[in-house]
């Protein structure tokens, strides 16, 4: 039975990048570029997908895990590379996509058109193509005055009367898959590079009889590579728009689409609204209803329906229905903010769950604590959870009230409707229903000022 396999390209290093890491793991919105590329393919519906790599390998196999690999240990061109899957998929019947995994702007719709329109052909291969107003360093289209391709001709071999070509090679070719591996056996490296250049098989294909395709695709940025950081800011910027689009279409309102960053995994309820300058990554899921921004942050957050953040960062945390958070608020790992919860300026919330209702409102450190519900933490209260070799834990129950300044000196436990006097250390354990002060008391001594003065006089002297 004929199927559909794909052979995703990348072995080389990209030197143009100037990067320790692999290029095709350079990230866009959140995830590497080939992976957006193994994606595309997977939604089209490839049966395989074979991945040729060769430098920095053990890189590129660690990210993006568990797949069909073949090695090229020495980079001889884009031919040699695609050889490398010959054992994988020399003996298989069907159709073989052969793509760059740097190439991650590339559309499922057009993969998709592109098939019907090789199908509907009867070509031995398709190329896609694109037609651009500077074309210089590409592969340009060579075709006959009836329109059919004849072969592609890359920047460095072409004549001057070539160059002037604006259609150009997007390197992604639909082939036979029994055509395309006999058609490899057949080129050879006599070129300017000293390379086996997969675009040649085209021309052997032709010379045999068989007929060699173009789909010219409508929006040419898609076809863009991408060799150095600047282009990778190009196409960070155009997968960027896409995900706002969809979106804006599934009733997100966007107020400045190019201000607002989402992550490709995102996901964002019906009639929330995101304000200039917020940056969703990772897993972030936001509810209905929701107002996210200006300037909020959230990584691995998971925002439940009609939530408000504003001026924040959140870091893998949960938010739950209604509460508020912000402006200024900075929510680590493990923060669980409960229903209506209000989370305000200058308030850290580490490994802790604020109960439904309570209120954090002012400049204050909750770490490594359980808040119950309706609780008033008051401003400049502290967890003290780190006795400088383990944390401990804080407890504190329903409807309790911490007065202002207040160290809760963990391990301590505080039981339901306590009240805690303002400027106390807590150490001990509070029982239900009682008021904690721990503080000295009040001392004044009077003509103290004077005396004071008096006494800096006589030092000046």
């Amino acid at each position: 039975m004929a199927g559909t396999f794909a052979v995703v390209l990348a072995a080389g290093m990209g030197t143009r990048m100037k990067s320790k890491k692999h290029k095709v793991l350079h990230e866009i919105c959140g995830k590497p570029m080939i992976q957006h590329m193994l994606d595309t393919l997977t939604a089209t519906g490839f049966d395989r997908k074979v991945i040729i790599v060769g430098a920095l390998k053990e890189q590129v196999m660690d990210r993006i895990g568990e797949q069909e690999y073949a090695v090229q240990a020495e980079q001889l061109g884009t031919a040699h590379a695609v050889m490398m899957a010959q054992d994988k998929l020399g003996q298989e019947e069907g159709l073989t996509l052969v793509c760059a995994g740097d190439t991650p702007i590339i559309r499922q719709e057009t993969l998709q058109a592109m098939l019907r329109a090789h199908e509907a052909s009867g070509a031995a291969v398709t190329v896609l193509t694109a037609v651009v107003d500077n074309p210089f360093g590409l592969g340009r289209i060579i075709r006959d005055e009836a329109g059919n391709v004849l072969r592609i001709v890359e920047e460095k071999d072409a004549s001057d009367e070539e160059r002037k070509i604006q259609e150009i090679n997007s390197s992604v070719f639909l082939y036979d898959n029994q055509l395309l591996f006999h058609a490899l056996g057949q080129i050879d490296n006599n070129n300017a590079q000293g390379e086996y250049y997969l675009p040649d098989c085209l021309e052997v294909l032709r010379r045999e009889g068989h007929k060699v395709n173009a789909y010219v695709t409508d929006d040419p940025r898609e076809i863009q590579g991408i060799n150095d950081r600047a282009q990778l800011a190009i196409a960070n910027e155009i997968i960027r728009e896409r995900i706002a689009l969809t979106h804006m279409k599934n009733g997100v309102t966007i107020v400045d689409p190019k201000a607002t960053y989402i992550d490709a995994g995102v996901v964002i309820g019906a009639d929330s609204v995101l304000l200039p300058g917020t940056v969703l990554e990772g897993t972030t899921v936001i509810g209905e209803d929701c107002k996210i921004g200006p300037n909020a942050h959230l990584v691995n957050v998971t925002v439940q329906d009609g939530v408000r953040i504003q001026h924040s960062v959140l870091t893998d945390a949960v938010v739950e229905n209604s509460a508020t958070v912000g402006p200024y608020a900075y929510l680590r790992p493990k923060a669980h903010i409960g229903a209506g919860a209000k989370i305000g300026d200058f308030v850290e919330i580490k490994n802790a769950v604020i109960g439904a209702g309570s209120k954090v409102s002012h400049l204050s450190y909750i770490g490594d604590a359980e808040i119950g519900s309706g609780v008033n933490v008051g401003c400049g209260t502290i967890t003290v959870n780190y006795d400088g070799v383990n944390k401990h834990k804080t407890i504190v129950g329903d409807d309790s009230f911490i007065g202002c300044n207040s160290n809760l000196v963990a391990p301590v436990t505080l039981g339901k409707k306590v009240y805690v006097a303002a400027g106390s250390t807590i150490t001990d354990d509070v029982p239900d229903g009682a008021l904690a002060i721990a503080r000295e008391r009040q001392v004044n001594k009077a003509g103290y000022t004077d005396k004071l003065e008096a006494r800096l006089k006589e030092h000046k002297r």
